[in-house]
């Protein structure tokens, strides 16, 4: 009897490890903005009343990509996350999880999420999910090691979601959609700049291109990061001049987005490590803020 209960005590640890490391093989965090995003974009595309069955069938599909996207991103990383601190107890590189199981899940999930939207949505938004996993893996992944461009390029396949989700509420990608792909791509500059400066030493460990590898002083990265935020304060008004939601949004916007720029110019007076981490979490706070603000707001 004791035994048996020493060996189930066991097993509930080793339950919830092989839980924790596929969460994290499949950068659950990362695909649940993914989700959000994509949401977002769909709600935003349908007409009245929302067809949440559609909704559901377009996130779950996406969920199953966004995952066997990343697990293939860290199976195709594995010796370079190895070399980093902020990497290397993933599971692969920390061998809870062989690479080739990494690999197979990786695969199934992205061949599996792509038919999905297929068959139950349309062809249009599993196209757009293609692309978005082939510029992840075969663009952006490799350009990390080889040119400084790679954050501009990984930014697409992250800005892609809404334009799927649009795509499965109207069969095509028009100026709504491509409003919102804006936004998120934009968005997504300043956030990835502060985290690369906070970890550049890590990165140059793994042999990163980042812009921050050659900026000590944190001067390039500042000042990029409040360029693009002031263009993200113009672009995403884009949604209210579309017709896509009502003016409140666009006062909501205003005062959203100038605070992200003042958090920015921060970093760039400051140019610290805490002003670089308060950059990085007012962007994590800047955009579900956003994205509530354009569903509320929906015309």
């Amino acid at each position: 009897m004791k035994t048996a209960a020493i060996e189930n005590a066991n097993a509930v640890p080793l339950r919830n490890r092989v839980v924790a490391d596929l969460a994290e093989l499949v950068k659950a965090r990362l695909t649940l903005l993914v989700l959000l995003t994509t949401a977002v974009g769909f709600y935003l595309g349908s007409e009245s009343p929302v067809d949440y069955v559609a909704l559901f069938h377009v996130v779950f599909g996406t969920a199953a990509a966004a995952a066997g996207a990343a697990a293939l991103n860290q199976w195709w990383e594995r010796r370079v996350d190895a070399l980093m601190c902020r990497t290397r107890t993933r599971p692969i590189p920390a061998g809870r999880m062989p690479p080739l199981q990494a690999l197979v899940l990786g695969i199934a999930l992205s061949v599996f999420g792509v038919a999905y939207l297929a068959i139950v949505c349309n062809l249009l938004s599993a196209t757009l999910t293609a692309i978005t996993i082939g510029i992840y893996i075969f663009a952006y992944t490799p350009l990390k090691r080889t040119s400084t461009g790679n954050t501009a390029v990984g930014a697409i396949p992250g800005a892609i979601p809404p334009m799927i989700g649009w795509a499965a509420a109207r069969g095509n990608v028009g100026a709504g959609a491509w409003g919102l792909f804006a936004i998120i791509f934009l968005w997504q500059l300043p956030h990835f700049f502060a985290i690369a400066w906070m970890y550049r030493e890590d990165y140059s460990r793994a042999g990163f291109r980042m812009i921050s590898s050659d900026d000590r002083s944190g001067e390039k990265s500042a000042s990029q990061s409040v360029f693009f935020c002031i263009l993200l304060l113009v672009m995403a008004g884009l949604p209210a001049f579309l017709g896509i939601v009502n003016f409140v949004y666009l006062a909501i916007e205003l005062l959203l987005s100038g605070l992200f720029i003042g958090v920015a110019m921060r970093f760039l007076r400051m140019r610290t490590a805490s002003a670089a981490r308060a950059l990085f979490l007012a962007s994590i706070v800047y955009l579900p803020l956003i994205l509530v603000a354009l569903v509320l707001t929906k015309s």
